[in-house]
């Protein structure tokens, strides 16, 4: 990249300001890839406070279309686009808001094939899906590719975050705190609900882990899971250590798709 444009000193202008960012920081933005899997609730969100911050380029992908009980909460979708696919109209969304940023729209459920590519391609990875074999497939992928993952989660009035930072050997990745053979199920808010704000409270922490990692800046939640009672409007933060036997990070072999 040649340098920041007039144009783009001026819409930058307040991360400039910060001696943590500056010129040479907002560059670094320009030139970094984030995948954001999951384009609802939480993904809204991120994908639109990192292409405000100038992220080069998202990629996107979701298999729903955009529904009239989505807009309650997803923030990246309007009334005019109810019936498109959730990439398509999230895209439009991010192009009103900020041209610059480059915007891949994948329509579809995300298996690990799908995936692979695109976490290979990344920088970091947004974990904004609602289900928890999209979840796992993800860290697998990020596992093999050694990609940080940001992981977020809501239903009703309780979120949380954490960060897998599956580049460095000590990280735990989501199966230690989730495994994939554990009695957890899927808690879909079509049934248990979702108070809104907290879904753009919980997409926008995952934002600012995802633009900490990018800039190598602060301490990010890595070994960490924070936890909000949205009701009581209260933080809670859990230590999260390695698994030495979990059986997606700690297996020594990759799978042969991998290779």
């Amino acid at each position: 990249m040649a340098g920041l444009t007039d144009s783009q000193l001026l819409r930058y202008s307040r991360h400039i300001l910060l001696p943590q960012i500056g010129i040479e920081g907002q560059e670094t933005l320009a030139r970094s890839h984030v995948l954001i899997v999951g384009a609802g609730g939480l993904g809204s969100p991120a994908a639109l406070y990192l292409a405000a911050s100038g992220v080069g380029r998202l990629t996107i992908c979701d298999g729903d279309t955009v529904d009239l009980t989505n807009l309650q909460r997803q923030i990246g979708h309007a009334t005019s686009r109810i019936g498109q696919p959730k990439p398509d109209s999230i895209r439009f969304a991010l192009a009103d808001l900020n041209p610059e940023v480059g915007v891949i729209a994948v329509d579809g459920r995300m298996d690990e094939n799908r995936l692979l590519p695109y976490v290979t391609d990344a920088d970091v990875v947004v974990d904004a899906s609602d289900n928890f074999s999209t979840r796992h497939a993800i860290n697998r992928v990020c596992i093999a590719r050694r990609k940080p993952l940001v992981s977020g989660a809501v239903v009703r009035f309780d979120g949380q975050v954490a960060v897998f930072d599956l580049r460095r050997a000590d990280s735990p990745c989501y199966h230690c705190l989730f495994p994939a053979e554990g009695e957890d199920h899927d808690t879909r808010c079509a049934v248990m609900g979702v108070f809104a704000p907290l879904a753009g409270i919980i997409g926008c922490t995952q934002a600012a882990e995802t633009l900490k990692i990018l800039l190598d800046m602060g301490q990010s939640l890595n070994h960490r899971l924070l936890l909000l009672d949205g009701l009581a409007m209260t933080w809670r933060t859990i230590r999260l250590n390695k698994d030495t036997s979990c059986g997606a990070c700690s297996a020594t072999p990759q799978p042969a798709a991998y290779a």
